[in-house]
């Protein structure tokens, strides 16, 4: 983990309260982390810091073995889809660029909530002073982390049963890194101080939380009262693994988010669903279709709704 991001952070298990989290550092190398620790001097909490992943979700290390984007054959799915348009791929998706053009440049902070692999966030580099992207799943940090420090990164793609293609993936010289970190946290207990951030975007993450809104509420402390943007989209795939009905911001006949998760989340944005202050400006909206690859003759196609928004 990189030392310039050690201000931004508080403990996240103590949320509400906001309270410093103070470093130990055993190696590092270049401004760069590799172990140590980070502990709140409130409830005595201590996340590890291991070969530069700084662990911050509230219950510490999360494990493994219960999430499905750790196995490797997801990861190279989320390489495939974050960066095929690089790699030059006959089927590639253009999604990332597009959504990356919805962020206009400026001075401060940007978070990547739900980076995966890590595409937006290092396209988000070339637009903020400090970057960081964050998710659950320690295979993607490591696997972003990785590609943010050698710049390269050689991908087995399945292509048909045990046959695998194998490229190399390697990021244009002109997209910084310096100023770019990724960590493993939980995107509904954001470990970070209140107003921290002029950049932040949540995509194709809400529908996999159990708490969709507590989310966006997150985000919300974290943006800039003044001076912030906003970047949402989602393809509201809602199921009751994930959460329960009652939790979902649409797709349910009653409740307080009845009807379509697009116009629900608009209206809270804007203030007539009373649960985000200050307000955002809703600026545009609408679909951008991305894909996902399993192996050589089996794609995904999603359509994911996007809002932009600023304050």
């Amino acid at each position: 983990m990189k030392q310039a991001f050690l201000d931004l952070l508080i403990c996240p298990h103590c949320l509400p309260g906001e309270y410093p989290l103070q470093a130990s550092i055993q190696d590092s190398r270049q401004g760069d982390i590799i172990t140590g620790s980070l502990s709140c001097p409130q409830c005595q909490k201590v996340y590890a810091i291991e070969e530069g992943v700084a662990f911050l979700a509230p219950q510490g290390k999360i494990p493994q073995a219960t999430n499905r984007y750790e196995m490797p054959a997801v990861v190279a799915s989320y390489l495939w889809s974050h960066y095929s348009d690089l790699l030059g791929e006959e089927m590639a998706t253009d999604a990332y660029q597009r959504w990356a053009g919805l962020m206009r440049p400026s001075p401060g902070n940007c978070l990547d909530g739900g980076c995966a692999v890590g595409r937006f966030a290092f396209e988000m580099a070339k637009k903020f002073d400090l970057v960081v992207g964050l998710d659950n799943s320690v295979a993607f940090i490591r696997t972003a982390r990785e590609l943010m420090s050698k710049r390269r990164l050689d991908l087995a793609l399945p292509e048909e049963g045990m046959l695998q293609r194998h490229v190399t993936l390697e990021l244009p010289p002109d997209w910084p890194t310096f100023n770019l970190d990724f960590i493993v946290a939980d995107a509904q207990a954001l470990p970070f101080r209140s107003g921290t951030f002029a950049g932040l975007a949540s995509l194709n993450m809400v529908d996999k939380l159990p708490k969709p809104l507590q989310h966006l509420s997150e985000i919300n402390r974290l943006a800039k009262p003044r001076g912030a943007q906003f970047l949402f989209s989602d393809p509201f795939s809602w199921s009751t693994d994930v959460a329960s009905a009652t939790e979902w911001l649409g797709g349910s006949e009653a409740g307080p988010f009845a009807g379509r998760a697009q116009t629900n989340i608009i209206d809270l944005l804007e203030g007539r669903k009373g649960c985000l202050d200050p307000c955002w400006q809703v600026e545009s909206h609408g679909p951008i279709w991305w894909k996902i690859r399993t192996h050589c003759n089996h794609y995904e196609m999603i359509r994911s709704c996007f809002i932009k928004a600023s304050r």
